[in-house]
């Protein structure tokens, strides 16, 4: 069927579904695939459920008018958000990068919301599913969306950028992530710049661009781009720290006038995320003072660099990713932050590949300098690197041993990739 036949049937609905737990009474169900389920079978299942129309890509399934045949269901998932997005013109702000872009992506956001009816990706929904399902869930009342796009292999990103086909675009940072994918730093990079090569492409797209970020900069070339930086008064956007003791609090610039944000964001590096939603701000027309309060008002969530105070202790919990350069940067802040007795819990950073044990040596060398009061690390990749420190094996193992011994008046911070699962230990502190 072709997509522009479909798009009609979409027009119907209003809304799509992959998942029979959730369907929308009128919309239309697409049976997308996976290692250990097939949507296929589920297509009139969906119908019982409330859906207009099942779209499946296996004949056997067939057997229903209201279930349409397709070659692929996610290729016709993926075309019918970008028909979607095509039809309704919506501008789109594209984001990527390797730390920071779901904060980036959440600040934005709320700085836009000041002055626009805005559509944004939902938690982490950042891949070849998400990014389409998101665009699907685009009205004629959206003046704006902000939609994130990750990757963790060549050639991701330039998928992503075809589907959304952003109006102008931003990469975070570029860093040590995702190795076994990507093969070298140098493959990350660029994967990340597919988004600067679309934009290339298209008429009067452009650019945020993080000036102090020499990678980004020459990767960039030949873009019109709108520069954002610390302490550079030529900036479209610049900006001064004030303090990270424990929240961040910062002064930021745009043509000539200064203005002070005291956030609830933790550390020094969410500066340039900040900056970065300003200078976006700043070129949409929402104006400063509405910028500063979103800002203020913003409060991070789902274990991005929250600070969560218990009844024993004050944590930082971060555990919902880490890389070497995510990793670093959160070691960094923490020493540098004002506060006393301070304990690090840290946990595996996935998917190095060969230079995993290398990369994890260099963090415990880096911990051996930091003097904090105690270090516990997490997981066999720690346990290979280990030189010293206090080692567990996984997070029941620490679970355990706060059950023992509670950590009591510390300033605690939780950092290591999502599958360690050390934001478990919430409820144990």
């Amino acid at each position: 069927m072709e997509i522009t036949t479909l798009y009609t049937y979409f027009k119907e609905c209003g809304r799509v579904t992959t998942d029979t737990r959730n369907c929308p009474e009128g919309s239309m169900f697409i049976a997308l695939k996976g290692e250990t389920f097939n949507g296929n079978m589920f297509a009139r299942q969906a119908l019982e459920k409330g859906c207009r129309y099942a779209v499946v890509d296996e004949a056997e399934y067939a057997d229903s008018p209201d279930i349409i045949l397709v070659d692929d269901c996610l290729k016709t998932l993926q075309m019918l958000a970008r028909e979607h997005r095509r039809a309704l013109g919506t501008p789109i702000v594209g984001i990527t990068g390797t730390n920071g872009k779901t904060t980036t992506k959440e600040l934005i956001a709320t700085v836009l919301q000041k002055r626009y009816n805005v559509l944004y990706t939902q938690g982490n929904l950042n891949n070849h599913i998400g990014v389409p399902l998101t665009l699907l869930n685009l009205t004629e009342e959206h003046e704006m969306a902000v939609v994130e796009m990750g990757a963790n292999h060549p050639g991701e990103i330039r998928t992503l950028v075809n589907i959304a086909e952003p109006d102008c675009g931003l990469i975070t940072n570029v860093g040590k992530a995702h190795l076994e994918g990507f093969g070298s730093f140098e493959g990350v990079v660029k994967t990340k710049s597919e988004l600067y090569d679309y934009l290339r492409k298209k008429e009067n797209a452009f650019i945020f661009l993080d000036k102090d970020n020499e990678v980004l900069c020459k990767a960039s070339a030949g873009l019109e781009a709108i520069g954002y930086g610390m302490e550079n008064d030529e900036l479209y956007v610049s900006g001064k720290l004030h303090a990270c003791a424990p929240f961040l609090a910062f002064e930021w610039k745009h043509e000539g006038k200064s203005y002070d944000v005291n956030t609830h964001l933790i550390g020094a590096y969410n500066v340039k995320n900040a900056l970065a939603a300003i200078a976006i701000g700043c070129r949409f027309e929402v104006p400063a003072e509405a910028i500063c309060e979103a800002l203020n008002g913003y409060i991070p969530s789902n274990n991005r660099s929250q600070l969560t105070e218990t009844k024993d202790n004050h944590l930082i919990v971060d555990a919902y990713n880490a890389n070497p350069t995510s990793m670093m940067a959160a070691l960094e802040n923490f020493r540098l932050m004002e506060v006393a007795h301070k304990v690090a819990i840290l946990g595996d950073m996935k998917e190095l590949g060969e230079g995993s044990v290398d990369e994890h040596r260099k963090i415990v060398s880096f911990l051996e300098e930091c003097g904090f009061e105690k270090v516990i690390l997490v997981g066999g990749e720690f346990g290979k690197a280990n030189a010293g420190f206090e080692h567990y094996s996984d997070v029941e193992a620490v679970k355990v041993l706060f059950a023992k011994e509670k950590p009591v008046g510390k300033y605690i911070l939780i950092k290591g990739s999502n599958s360690m699962k050390l934001a478990q230990l919430k409820e144990n502190l």
